[in-house]
């Protein structure tokens, strides 16, 4: 699929509405605008990410993952088409293997910081798992293809394993959440 954008400034969308890759035209609100802007802002914290110092085989992983991520929003924008498979949700499962076998079992709940690269890889995140709620929501009132919500949990979990890899590459320790009564 080859779409180019020649201009940016419609003001189509005065209305409060936007268009779709079929052509129709929906709230800026609805639940499928909601799902593929958290998965731009996920785009986007990835992209953010990548600025910070990583060993080369994480940023290439991460420029997959940026063309995946980009592939599933153009699936949410066109109803009905489908990008993502099972392969690409199996090209994260291997990777989470990849990483988390390098690592010990957790002991405790990890808060997010660390390394720059860390942290920036918690806040990915949280980001995937707010696309992935606003996905679900989608889901409830529309047809989403299965592998979209499967893609966005794993990579989810791979952001989390990665910021403990860059933290233990880093040589800094998780910080671990230490319950505190009051």
């Amino acid at each position: 699929m080859s779409i180019r954008v020649s201009i940016v400034s419609t003001r189509t969308g005065d209305d409060g509405t936007t268009g779709l890759g079929d052509k129709t035209r929906v709230p800026k609100d609805a639940p499928r605008i909601m799902a593929l802007g958290d998965v731009d802002e996920l785009n986007s914290a990835i992209g953010l990410w990548r600025t910070a110092p990583l060993p080369a085989e994480i940023d290439t992983l991460l420029d997959l993952i940026q063309h995946d991520l980009f592939d599933l929003g153009a699936e949410l924008c066109i109803p009905g088409w489908t990008a993502l498979k099972d392969a690409h949700v199996l090209r994260l499962d291997d990777a989470l293997k990849h990483y988390n076998a390098e690592l010990g079992p957790l002991q405790e709940f990890i808060l997010p910081g660390g390394c720059p690269a860390a942290a920036h890889a918690h806040m990915a995140r949280t980001l995937a798992r707010r696309a992935e709620r606003s996905v679900v929501t989608l889901s409830r009132a529309d047809t989403v293809n299965p592998p979209v919500l499967h893609y966005l949990n794993r990579l989810s979990d791979l952001c989390f394993v990665l910021a403990r890899f860059l933290n233990r590459a880093a040589g800094m320790a998780n910080t671990l959440w230490n319950r505190r009564d009051a």
